[in-house]
């Protein structure tokens, strides 16, 4: 069984996502086992609304007195409720009793507390969000998926928190998405070696000279959806807008063809011809069935869900969290660490 810990009080939504999510899963996933943390009472009610029937030993509640806000300051959340159902959650990673902890709550308090109860593995100096991508091959036309990282933990970034990041994204793509030798590229201004922050160009250096990484050099924002890498670098902050911009744009198109088909009577008679169409570009640019930006970095697995994710988006990261949890991440991260600074001491 693979034993998940569920912050079930936080995010935009509360119980209204997290537990007909959460039995999205169970019920899809039978060697699954949720610990829902929150509000006994309230978990109870919610689950008697949705009169699901499953095995008792895959469902367990674990009491949690408050709820970290969705606003409010990291330092605050981690030194004043220590009763949160997310610092349970995350307790409950650390004495063992799961595996991985997912959560849709304030991402800056779900960093802060990780990191304060989990630790950092050795090597790593600050944990990364990674988050997946959808695209596709101009040749081929097949989806692709390419996962960027940091998307928001970090906002300033030394070239060696860069290679660190491109580590850790190496990793888990090459035993999550089972892909050998992944793509690895740095984000910048443009694909020419000159270009770029200097911390960039001394990433670049540092990951051209490790026969571990599969560096394939600069790309450029336009490029994210078109098969050029499958690790995209960055430093928090313009990862964050990045994926800020990929999500307001997707919504933006949903619209413009939404108001196109709607206008007068003639275009939606011609919606109903185009329907079959419509549902594949719908289905296509879902971004819940890739929810779930995992924590890389940390001495375990914790899942950052999207704070507006509805029941099936958060269906999606625990999804992530079993597929961590299967290829136990951290410590192949860890063993590559390992190896990468072995062949830096041989070096010299």
């Amino acid at each position: 069984m693979i034993t998940i810990a569920i912050d079930a009080m936080s995010g935009d939504l509360g119980l209204k996502a997290t537990i007909p999510g959460a039995l999205q899963a169970l019920q899809k996933y039978s060697e699954l086992k949720l610990i829902l943390v929150g509000d006994v009472r309230l978990i109870e009610q919610a689950l008697k609304a949705h009169k699901v029937s499953l095995p008792q030993q895959r469902i367990e509640i674990q009491n949690a007195t408050e709820v970290v806000l969705m606003d409010e300051a990291p330092s605050q959340a981690l030194r004043n409720k220590k009763d949160s159902s997310m610092r349970v959650a995350i307790n409950l990673i650390k004495e063992g009793r799961a595996q991985a902890c997912v959560s849709s709550g304030n991402t800056g308090a779900l960093m802060a507390t990780s990191r304060f109860v989990l630790k950092m593995l050795p090597g790593i100096d600050r944990p990364a969000i990674i988050y997946g991508i959808p695209g596709a091959n101009p040749k081929t036309h097949q989806p692709t998926l390419s996962h960027m990282l940091d998307l928001g933990a970090n906002i300033e970034c030394s070239a060696q928190h860069l290679f660190e990041f491109a580590l850790m994204g190496s990793v888990r793509t090459t035993f999550v998405d089972h892909i050998q030798k992944p793509r690895v590229a740095l984000l910048n201004i443009g694909e020419e070696e000159i270009k770029g922050l200097e911390n960039i160009k001394e990433a670049a250096k540092m990951l051209s000279e490790c026969p571990s990484i599969n560096y394939v050099g600069f790309i450029e924002a336009n490029d994210l959806f078109w098969d050029k890498a499958d690790v995209i670098v960055c430093d928090g902050f313009v990862g964050n807008v990045a994926l800020k911009t990929i999500e307001g744009t997707a919504k933006f198109i949903g619209y413009v063809v939404k108001r196109s088909f709607t206008a007068n009577l003639f275009a939606k008679l011609q919606s109903l011809t185009a329907l079959p169409v419509l549902k594949k570009i719908k289905n296509r640019l879902d971004v819940r069935q890739y929810n779930g930006a995992s924590l890389l970095g940390l001495k375990g697995i914790v899942v950052k869900s999207h704070g507006g994710a509805d029941s099936t988006g958060f269906a999606s990261a625990i999804t992530a969290a079993m597929h961590e949890v299967a290829e136990n991440i951290p410590n192949k991260i860890h063993a590559q660490i390992e190896q990468i600074l072995g062949e830096v001491h041989e070096s010299n």
